[in-house]
């Protein structure tokens, strides 16, 4: 009937009524602790639950000091506790449901996830963690929020449940990233750069709400703390001071803007993977593209084939195009010097990738770390400032 999962955290199976309502109450407070900050109770296999068992909810309920949860309710059980006004007492949250990727087509694969097509008008993200229900419902709520100011934006309808992992659904009508554009049709590789562009500057001239999204100079500040390790203490106070000159502004920054989380469908570009997104200066998608389709395969040439399905060379070519589409022809020494800003922020946040996963090991990961501190110390020595 219940099996402790966790502390703190139990399943309960099968059929609660008065015939069984004083055992279930027995075992089940045999695990609550005391003091008991807070219980869930896992409800996927209970298929009934009477008035008897509602009180034992309610007893749960007033020996704990903390909030009691109820997850994975089927929908006859959460009827139950909805007419009954618990669903206002508890966290209840009914079960997800599950769906199959086994033969669907891979069409995406991120540091969080695998996109799948399911069927000619839906896409599943299969998120990697299995605890990965916070980061879903925090891409669902940037998503909205983007949405809401015009940005063109891929909103999840539905959380469902993967094998062991969950995944977020979309609605992609024959949907295919620019990034397959480019592998299908090379030759129209200008054309689907400068849309790719334009829709990157709408992104940029959006301006969010005080407050609605995380600063992402703070975030790429609060990156320093992981990479001092990598970076003598000098040039960590040098980088410190030069981010802090940037404006922090409320304008929209995706921070993730590669050509595999811009789609088209139906002819019409709209941005998927919106759990990066914050407000700031622009330089900090521009630096993340860098990194992208620059610093990774500058130590490992076959990176971009391997990830993006592109060879180098055209990863320089989409680099050097975007640049020229972003801020016009303004001539080789003026981009010179903006990609120098840039490629200085792009280091930052390689070097934190780098620091916060497996990628810092071996003797690639080493030559990473050393070509990075290198170009820092390079280009701390001829930029003074940021600011563009």
């Amino acid at each position: 009937m219940i099996t402790a999962i966790d502390y703190c955290k139990a399943a309960v199976s099968g059929r609660i009524d008065s015939s069984n309502a004083l055992q279930f109450e027995n075992e089940l407070m045999e695990l609550v602790p005391s003091p008991c900050e807070g219980f869930t109770l896992d409800i996927e296999k209970l298929s009934y639950i009477s008035s008897a068992g509602l009180r034992v909810l309610m007893k749960l309920r007033k020996s704990c000091c903390g909030p009691v949860k109820i997850i994975n309710s089927n929908e006859q059980v959460y009827s139950v506790l909805e007419m009954t006004g618990f669903s206002q007492l508890f966290t209840v949250e009914k079960a997800f449901r599950k769906v199959s990727v086994d033969g669907c087509p891979v069409i995406g694969k991120g540091f969080y996830g695998t996109v799948y097509r399911l069927d000619p008008d839906t896409v599943v993200k299969v998120y990697s963690s299995p605890d990965s229900i916070p980061l879903i419902r925090n891409e669902q709520k940037m998503a909205k929020a983007a949405f809401i100011k015009g940005i063109p934006t891929a909103i999840s309808y539905d959380i469902v449940k993967v094998g062991d992992s969950y995944g977020s659904v979309f609605e992609m009508l024959k949907a295919k990233s620019f990034n397959d554009l480019i592998i299908e049709s090379p030759d129209k590789i200008d054309e689907i750069v400068r849309r790719w562009c334009d829709l990157l500057k709408i992104v940029h001239r959006t301006k969010m709400e005080e407050g609605e999204l995380p600063s992402c100079r703070n975030r790429h500040i609060e990156y320093l703390d992981n990479i001092k390790e990598f970076i003598p203490e000098k040039n960590i106070s040098r980088l410190k001071d030069l981010l802090m000159g940037i404006p922090d502004s409320l304008n929209a920054v995706h921070g993730d803007f590669q050509m595999k989380n811009v789609m088209l469908s139906d002819d019409e570009p709209m941005i998927i993977d919106m759990d990066t997104l914050s407000s700031g200066h622009p330089i900090f998608d521009l630096a993340a593209l860098y990194v992208t389709y620059q610093c990774f395969k500058e130590d490992e040439p076959g990176n971009t084939m391997d990830f993006l399905g592109i060879p180098s060379p055209t990863a320089d070519y989409i680099w050097k195009s975007l640049m020229l589409n972003y801020f016009g022809p303004i001539g080789d020494e003026a981009i010179q010097s903006l990609t120098d800003k840039i490629r200085i922020v792009g280091y930052i946040r390689f070097l934190y990738i780098l620091s916060v996963s497996d990628l810092k090991n071996g003797p690639l990961g080493s030559l990473r770390i050393q070509h990075t501190r290198e170009h820092i110390d390079e280009l701390l020595s001829r930029v003074d400032n940021l600011v563009f």
